[in-house]
């Protein structure tokens, strides 16, 4: 890894300062990518655990691992096992959500409507890529994946146009796709916003589970947070704030939350929010750094109650079959 990261790490400031990193703490970096967010809390003195699920990250940040001479653990694993790697509670804990830069510049990766690559899209390199789903999806759960995923008004259209296609010819590359969106949707010349955006945007949130995987991490992360441990989240899509601002809303507040039921019935807070609202970055952040201009940064302090039972319910999540069910 070189000494500049090739990679602008978001609201890097605002993410110190809600970890308030002390120099003897253990943080936990959830997603590695090109160490931003990692430097920086070295810088401050504490210690890392960094995790990242691409083996490409892992494999490019083992000459910092070397330089911090043991003030570094990185490991090739999911965020949604924190439990699993800390092996105690930890000070603090940050995740940047979603694609990294790195991801997207490589073309060979296939997260890109704008280089041409397989349609892969696979953050770890294994299961079911981006082109199975595309190639053996029925329609009906393909609309769903880019109408709820991706946001996308037109997915039926969208899918319609990819099933009559891939009876013919099947999918294999990023740019074949993203020219059939845009044959599809057309050029609005109103918006830079490629009309590929939203639909790879859904596939690489189904591919990667990423939902689900946030869900998990936020799960694990009230497990292995220490009394006074910080949580801090940054999201840049609608439906992964949505779940991050659900979980800290409900465990900000107390349990079976009936004025019928004795106090001493009542589940404690197990978090203690920083500010209610997501905070923004700064509009100088978002002219210099494009993806910035979508980022919401969430941030929580672990109280002394225990952690309460996994209820999966309380995310919303879309209700969606498995990437194996639909590539079967």
């Amino acid at each position: 890894m070189p000494d500049e990261a090739p990679h602008i790490p978001v609201m890097l400031q605002e993410v110190i300062d809600n970890l308030a990193v002390r120099a003897d703490d253990c943080i936990v970096d959830a997603t590695f990518g090109a160490g931003g967010y990692t430097r920086a809390i070295l810088a401050e003195g504490a210690s890392v655990i960094a995790i990242d699920r691409d083996p490409n990250a892992i494999k490019a940040g083992q000459n910092l691992v070397v330089e911090q001479g043991g003030k570094l653990r990185l490991v090739e694993d999911r965020f949604a096992n924190l439990e699993a790697i800390c092996a105690e509670p930890v000070d603090g804990i940050v995740a940047d959500i979603g694609v990294s830069s790195m991801q997207i510049d490589e073309g060979e990766r296939g997260f890109s409507f704008q280089q041409d690559g397989p349609l892969d899209m696979r953050m770890a390199g294994e299961g079911v890529c981006a082109a199975d789903v595309v190639n053996h999806a029925p329609r009906k759960d393909l609309t769903r994946i880019i109408g709820l995923l991706g946001d996308e008004r037109q997915a039926s259209r969208i899918s319609a146009e990819i099933v009559e296609r891939r009876a013919k010819q099947p999918f294999e590359t990023t740019l074949d796709l993203a020219a059939l969106c845009e044959k599809t949707l057309g050029r609005n010349q109103k918006t830079r916003i490629h009309p590929a955006t939203r639909t790879f945007q859904a596939l690489r949130i189904f591919v990667n589970r990423e939902l689900h995987e946030l869900a998990d991490a936020l799960l694990a992360a009230e497990a292995v947070l220490k009394p006074g441990g910080r949580l801090v989240v940054v999201t840049f899509h609608s439906l992964e704030d949505r779940i991050v601002k659900r979980f800290l809303l409900d465990r900000s507040e107390s349990a079976g939350g009936s004025r019928h039921l004795p106090q001493a019935d009542m589940a404690a807070p197990t978090f203690t929010l920083k500010k209610r609202n997501a905070l923004a970055a700064s509009k100088a952040e978002a002219e210099r750094n494009p993806r910035a201009r979508s980022a919401k940064l969430r941030a929580a302090i672990r109280t002394q109650a225990p952690a309460r039972a996994r209820d999966y319910a309380l995310f919303g999540l879309p209700n969606l079959p498995e990437p194996q069910e639909v590539a079967a």
